[in-house]
């Protein structure tokens, strides 16, 4: 059985975003998820960090490396879902009821 984890959308979720300029120029943290996210951490859940920057090398090094500038621990970064994925937390997604397909609140 794979391992749970949470997602977090980086651009416009843990690091402030208005628009792409370049693979390597990332936002300042939103203060709010970087305190949930590091809550957590200490608390011993895997967070995983989840960005379409991820799909390039130089898009998951600069992530990484933004990461450790601005406090946080190494953390897995990834473009790819898995089953492992028990919560999603992005800007941009629409809840949608499971099984039913309706939107949810």
């Amino acid at each position: 059985m794979m391992e749970s984890s949470i997602a977090v959308d980086l651009d416009g979720t843990l690091a402030h975003y208005t628009e792409f300029k370049g693979e390597d120029v990332i936002g300042d943290p939103v203060p709010t998820m970087q305190k949930r996210v590091m809550a957590w951490v200490k608390a011993g859940k895997k967070v995983k960090i989840f960005s379409a920057r991820a799909g390039t090398a130089k898009g998951k090094s600069a992530i990484e490396s933004w990461l450790k500038r601005n406090g946080f621990p190494a953390l897995d970064v990834t473009n790819i879902k898995d089953y492992g994925m028990t919560m999603f937390f992005d800007d941009r997604a629409v809840h949608v009821e499971k099984n039913t397909g309706k939107i949810g609140k």
